[in-house]
């Protein structure tokens, strides 16, 4: 068992968690596609004057596969963090952490639709309760809102995220062979490519807030941690353990999310809360201890 492994993922969720938390705090003090923009230009600065060598060592393989790349910019970062940000606007941070548990479960139905990749009984039955554990989050604890497919805009909107966020993992299966800093910086770069229209956009609605000094503190945090730290420590995780076992970690979000709610930003804990998260976290324990043994070569 590698703990260091272990810990670097654990730090990678708590950012990622925390990200949801500063997407709350934003509302008022930066909107959701000028963070998106500006968090990417402090990430790819911060890239760019540390991983810069390695870029240029890795720029042929970087040129061949250029589309490629800006489009995982694109899905992974970008679209997938617009979506989160705008969620936020209309749901609780404790929601959108506890929906994010769901990546995994799709990423299984993703890759059994397209690729016929097994699973066993136990990771079926794990990801089913996970499943549930996400839609009591999403109904706010009453099935009657499921009946009736009466949504919160922004439960929907983290719903697409997810879909957008696992269908980018499913897709990483064809990634290029490139050291893991030239892997993140081309990708960030396709982010602040295409978050660049959706700052105007939001421009031309009169919606923009530019960040006041809050919102700054958030800009800053969102493009060091999640969107720089959390690759690179995700990354070395991967490579310690492999990806299937890193990919559980995505479930320990909601649990990170959910305390850093309740602590920092005062959002008040619900008894449906606390059931979402033992199932999630149940359905988790059930797929991790009846998961396939995998073959070594």
């Amino acid at each position: 068992m590698n703990s260091r492994a272990y810990f670097y993922l654990c730090i990678t969720t708590l950012f990622w968690g925390g990200n949801s938390v500063a997407g709350k705090l934003a509302v008022g003090h930066v909107s959701p596609m000028v963070l998106t923009t500006f968090r990417w230009v402090v990430a790819l600065t911060v890239i760019l004057a540390l991983m810069l060598p390695q870029v240029k060592r890795d720029w042929p393989v970087i040129r061949r596969h250029w589309l490629q790349l800006l489009l995982y910019g694109v899905f992974g970062f970008t679209a997938f963090n617009a979506l989160l940000y705008t969620a936020l606007g209309y749901t609780s941070a404790i929601n959108a952490v506890i929906e994010q548990a769901g990546i995994p479960m799709l990423i299984f139905v993703f890759n059994f639709v397209l690729f016929r990749i097994q699973a066993s009984i136990a990771q079926i039955v794990g990801f089913t309760v996970t499943l549930i554990g996400v839609l009591v989050t999403a109904a706010h604890g009453e099935f009657s809102a499921l009946a009736e497919l009466k949504f919160n805009f922004g439960d929907a909107l983290m719903l697409l995220a997810c879909i957008v966020y696992a269908a980018y993992t499913v897709s990483l299966r064809w990634k290029p062979e490139l050291h893991w800093q030239s892997f993140i910086a081309a990708p960030a770069f396709g982010a602040l490519l295409s978050a660049i229209p959706l700052f105007f956009w939001e421009l031309s609605r009169d919606a923009a807030i530019l960040p006041d000094a809050t919102g700054w503190a958030i800009v800053l945090y969102a493009g060091i941690f999640p969107s720089l730290l959390s690759q690179v420590l995700y990354v070395r995780g991967v490579e310690m353990i492999g990806a299937n076992r890193a990919g559980l970690f995505i479930n320990a979000i909601p649990v990170f999310g959910t305390i850093l709610s309740v602590l920092l930003i005062g959002e008040t804990m619900h008894l449906f809360h606390i059931i979402a998260l033992l199932l999630v976290l149940g359905g988790i324990a059930i797929a991790e201890w009846g998961r396939p043994k995998e073959k070594r070569a």
